[in-house]
């Protein structure tokens, strides 16, 4: 977990995403995900840049299974967006960061 992205549980995805203020960015991965590691380090990197625009949360599917089964993810990386507490976007799988970026502007 980079400095710049928040670790989010089931227990507290509710608090941390649906009552943010403001967009949050959800990525749900796992350790054994190839695709997930691919854009780890371009989420730590939008973060960054964004700050005070998206928030950008990471759960851990196999260590919080009840989030992503709520929303329906069946593949990761999965990145969803909510705006408040309403899903407002969906990517799934990885993309370059030009293209994240991208979806990010147009949807926050």
């Amino acid at each position: 977990m980079g400095q710049n992205t928040k670790a989010v549980t089931d227990a507290t995805f509710e608090d941390e995403v649906l009552k943010a203020t403001g967009p949050v960015l959800v990525d749900f991965w796992a350790e054994w995900c190839g695709p997930c590691k691919m854009i780890g380090p371009s989420l730590e990197d939008l973060a960054a840049e964004m700050t005070g625009k998206v928030t950008i949360a990471k759960v851990n599917i196999d260590d919080n299974p009840l989030s992503p089964s709520k929303f329906g993810v069946r593949s990761i990386p999965t990145l969803m967006l909510f705006k408040d507490g309403q899903l407002a976007a969906t990517k799934i799988g990885a993309v370059p960061k030009q293209a994240l970026q991208a979806w990010l502007q147009e949807n926050i």
